[in-house]
């Protein structure tokens, strides 16, 4: 039987089993009475809830409400939708140059010149239809909103193949991840050769006579593989160093650094994260800030050179504040602090700890604090083999949506093919993606409560807050968010974005009971009469 071919209808039928079966305390009035505020209180009847609904038949259009390109570069963008299948797609005032499949909903052709394009994109199936705005910005400016997609390492570490990229492409449409926002299917480090490694079928000549750069033997077909990620509507990415090796030892740009770049747009890539490694050794003796910003000045300059838009990631693990002059050296995102998989279990210090630096986050420039890992990964400590996180599943709701209420890139780094129900509910909550792609680009800020327990705002730009009630002790506990926290006042409209349910309006404050190691996530709305 081809798995793949009925992936999709098994995560439905299995994520709305549990849904129907699970289900909640019914929602009381959250109204103010006598002056008590009622509280609101989930019941997990199993410790891995799925609390987001399955889509629904009808379209959903997800996605971000702008796109940032550059003018008269190659387009690619696949419409998010989700849905059932098939489902025909129109889009009103696309620009000259741009053409739309209408039974995909992928959009190719040549970004139109300078300028802003208001589209309205419109689904419709045998369910329903739907309509969103969406404005393309052909400028100089890409990632508008954070990069959203997935990344091999911490699943398969120097075990990465094209036919592993090539799955994660598949899986990436099968499971709805595509529907719900997500694009980038992004390689990470042991694509080239190595001068050694423990594989000796990645060991070889590090480039030719003519100093380009050499794939492996797993990887015969760079373009061959970004051809089939395009195809299906998804952009590829790849990785390297400005050093001469890379973290894991392999090829570097160092003295290639133009050439290189050259070589990734030629094989069709979309994303190039640049990884400090071995430049440490060149340069250990010079700690000036200039010193730390030449590679990335140099690499971000070539980028912006060429014929086709490629988002840069620094990874330079936050030295030297890097989060102060990331964007200026052309940088799109950069990582904040060490690798994540060696301190999962501190992922609410580590969201905390980038609040710190968010008044640099914005449009086109975002603080990176590492990949999501959930569902099935690899030892970061040993690069073993994937296996089932032994996060609580309460911590995996938390953790995502610390990721969205910080602004940062979401990308996901556990195996593609072991993606089941509970882990896709995770990912692909629409409602919270959209916290994660809100156009205004704020990072939220921290008010701690209890010992064991913050809130985390985010403003949107609706006018509407997105608040997160976190709960980092071993207990349940009520949390609350005060409207003098929120500066506003009056009745307001509270939405739970997990469990995609209005709870009613509150007047002065609302509270939850808070999962250990969990959250309540809830967006706040100005009360319509």
């Amino acid at each position: 039987m081809d798995m793949k071919s009925v992936f999709p209808e098994k995560i439905i039928r299995y994520c709305s089993l549990l849904f129907i079966s699970l289900f909640l305390v019914p929602f009381a009035d959250a109204s103010q009475t006598g002056g008590e505020i009622k509280v609101w209180m989930p019941i997990s009847l199993n410790d891995r809830e799925v609390y987001t609904p399955a889509p629904k038949p009808q379209p959903r259009i997800n996605g971000p409400l702008v796109y940032g390109c550059r003018q008269r570069n190659p387009f690619l963008y696949r419409i998010p939708c989700q849905g059932e299948r098939p489902i025909q797609f129109s889009v009103k005032n696309l620009p000259a140059g741009l053409n739309l499949d209408s039974s995909t909903g992928i959009i190719t052709g040549n970004t139109p010149p300078k300028g802003e394009y208001n589209l309205t994109i419109k689904a419709v199936n045998s369910k329903g239809k739907d309509q969103r705005k969406l404005k393309i910005v052909s400028g100089e400016k890409l990632a508008l909103t954070p990069p959203m997609g997935w990344n091999h390492w911490y699943a398969h570490y120097d075990r990465i193949t094209d036919k592993m990229v090539r799955e994660a492409a598949d899986f990436m449409i099968s499971s709805g991840m595509a529907d719900a926002g997500y694009q980038y299917i992004n390689i990470d480090d042991c694509w080239a050769n190595a001068p050694k490694a423990s594989d000796s079928l990645r060991v070889g000549p590090l480039r030719d006579d003519k100093g380009n750069i050499n794939t492996n033997i797993y990887f015969p077909d760079m373009l061959g593989l970004t051809n089939y990620i395009h195809s299906k509507g998804l952009k590829a990415g790849i990785y390297s160093s400005p050093g001469p090796l890379t973290c894991a030892g392999f090829t570097g740009a160092y003295q290639h650094e133009e050439q290189d770049a050259r070589q990734f747009a030629s094989w069709g890539f979309d994303f190039l994260k640049y990884d400090w490694c071995s430049y440490f050794g060149i340069h250990k003796d010079d700690n000036s800030l200039e010193a730390y910003q030449k590679p990335m000045r140099q690499m971000g300059s070539i980028l912006k050179s060429l014929d086709r838009d490629i988002v840069f990631n620094l990874c330079q693990y936050g030295r030297a504040d890097v989060w102060k002059w990331g964007g200026e050296v052309g940088g799109n995102s950069w990582r904040t602090g060490d690798d994540l998989g060696f301190e999962l279990d501190r992922v609410f210090d580590v969201a905390i700890r980038n609040t710190k630096y968010r008044q640099y986050s914005k449009p086109g420039e975002w603080n990176d604090p590492d990949y999501i890992q959930i569902g099935w990964i690899g030892n970061a400590h040993g690069m073993g083999a994937p296996e089932l996180t032994k996060m609580l599943p309460s911590m995996q709701y938390a953790y995502m949506s610390l990721w969205s209420l910080i602004a940062s890139p979401l990308i996901y780094s556990g195996d593609m093919s072991k993606l089941d129900a509970f882990t896709i509910n995770v990912l692909c909550n629409s409602e919270v993606i959209e916290v994660n792609q809100d156009i205004l680009g704020e990072c939220g800020l921290v008010i701690q409560k209890a010992d064991s327990s913050f809130i985390m705002i985010k403003n949107l730009a609706d006018g509407s807050k997105a608040v997160g009630l976190f709960n980092r002790g071993k207990n349940i506990a009520e949390v609350e968010v005060d409207w003098t926290e929120l500066k506003i006042s009056g009745k307001h409209a509270v939405r739970d974005l997990w469990h995609q349910k209005n709870l009613g309006a509150y007047k002065q404050k609302f509270r939850a009971q808070v999962p250990a190691q969990g959250v309540v996530m809830v967006k706040i709305s100005r009360k319509q009469n």
